[in-house]
């Protein structure tokens, strides 16, 4: 169904309040907007629920009044309802049905994971099967993609994800939250080969990711050091945390090789992993995609992106089964 007007999609799944408008035909992005609120938990070192839904109560209606002009031109209303915190989920999702009762308009429940993948797609035509890497805050798992209902994960972490690992080690340093750019900043002054921290599951043959071991020794290295070792702790943690990343993704690839393979998550904006897939695909002359810069961390705009597939291939939400699903897997 190739239908011309406008979608309205909505992000609430834990710090960024966005709200984005594509247009369902060209699948171009007409309105975009997001609202960070990495400053207000800053001094938590971490994301606190309770406050983050109330500031999702404050911000989400602002960004909807900059909308009303584009109203009367909308087919549809999607919103993130899954995974992520339950009381910022609500947040969202009590916009999208009061909207869609308002205005008439059929609901989309999105699955934030799939909003990731398709951050990849924002302004352009999807391309697949894709090899896809999610590193975020509260995931890190490999998934094969073929179609929009076809995805399957093939591995993930056993315990803390990529993106939550560097959150902590920051922490342990004092440093700021969010902890990736600030240890990807400071590992810039480090020496990598200073800590000899162990590479997880080097021995055991499952594909999979753990990264409470890293956390453990770097949490060592910190209390033996001074602020002087920061930098080199940093290094050597980056270093050995993405590394872990490749030689098991390698291993899969060697009876999986990819034809397509990306990088997605809020994570995926860390440029020394970037360059570490870059150089592990070039034995397959794969194609590496990744989403702009401004698009890997949580937005509205992936979300309206799988919504748009959604739309089109009639996968509409009942009002009354549309609820928060803090868990639910891709």
């Amino acid at each position: 169904m190739h239908d011309s007007g406008l979608l309205l999609a909505i992000e609430s799944s834990c710090d960024d309040s966005s709200i984005a408008i594509i247009d369902i035909k060209t699948k171009k992005l007409i309105y975009h907007k997001k609202i960070s609120q990495e400053l207000e938990h800053a001094m938590y070192g971490g994301v606190v629920p309770e406050l983050a839904s109330r500031l999702h109560a404050e911000a989400l209606p602002k960004i909807l009044e900059e909308c009303r002009p584009y109203f009367d031109a909308l087919k549809a209303v999607a919103v993130t309802n899954a995974p992520g915190l339950a009381v910022t989920l609500v947040e969202g999702i009590t916009m999208a049905k009061a909207l869609a009762v308002t205005l008439d308009l059929p609901l989309i429940g999105v699955n934030h994971l799939k909003g990731h993948i398709y951050s990849l797609f924002i302004d352009k035509e999807t391309l697949f099967p894709q090899t896809v890497l999610l590193v975020s805050g509260g995931h890190t798992q490999v998934i094969e993609v073929k179609a929009l209902n076809e995805m399957k994960t093939v591995a993930s972490t056993m315990d803390d994800s990529f993106g939550e690992s560097f959150d902590k080690v920051a922490k342990m340093m004092g440093l700021a939250y969010p902890g990736g750019p600030v240890i990807e900043k400071l590992a810039l002054q480090g020496d990598a080969k200073r800590y000899k921290f162990t590479i997880p599951l080097q021995q055991k043959k499952i594909f999979a990711f753990s990264y409470s071991g890293i956390k453990n020794a770097v949490r060592l290295a910190v209390e033996a050091g001074s602020e002087a070792d920061h930098a080199d702790i940093a290094a050597s943690f980056q270093e050995v945390a993405s590394e872990h990343l490749v030689r098991k993704i390698k291993k899969y690839l060697v009876d999986h090789p990819p034809k397509n393979f990306s990088i997605v998550g809020g994570a995926s904006a860390n440029l020394y992993l970037r360059a570490k897939i870059q150089e592990m695909l070039k034995p397959y002359g794969a194609t590496l995609s990744l989403a702009e810069l401004k698009y890997c961390s949580d937005n509205a705009a992936m979300i309206g992106r799988v919504a748009v597939e959604m739309y089109e291939a009639g996968d509409f939400t009942p009002i009354a089964e549309l609820q928060a699903s803090p868990r639910a897997p891709l």
